[in-house]
């Protein structure tokens, strides 16, 4: 069922991405947010096709999200941490020289 979701999400993404792209700037700029006299939709509000279904794309991707994430949390009841097993090595106080093992030597460089 996530595999289903996952692969929609991807795919609505890409069309929200596509729809946002595709629609007319009815707006100046930044200058719409210091009282310029365009209502924030226009005079008509969202009566274009293309705001009708960003609006409806956009839902369905935060339904999809949110159902994605509630059936991922109901296939993974435990975390990866949980399933992390820790080996516990016992090192001795105090190592006496004779008995460590020796690390070997690199030979030395000829010289000539």
């Amino acid at each position: 069922m996530t595999g289903i979701l996952l692969v929609s999400q991807f795919i609505l993404a890409a069309v929200l991405t596509i729809a946002v792209l595709l629609q007319k700037s009815s707006s100046i700029g930044l200058g719409a947010y210091s009282g310029s006299n365009e209502s924030l939709f226009g005079a008509k509000g969202p009566a274009g096709f293309m705001a009708k279904f960003t609006f409806i794309v956009g839902f369905i991707f935060i339904v999809n999200t949110i159902s994605l994430g509630y059936f991922y949390n109901q296939d993974k009841k435990t975390s990866l941490a949980e399933q992390i097993s820790v080996e516990k090595s016992v090192v001795p106080q105090s190592l006496d020289s004779a008995k460590a093992p020796q690390t070997p030597t690199a030979p030395a460089a000829p010289k000539n």
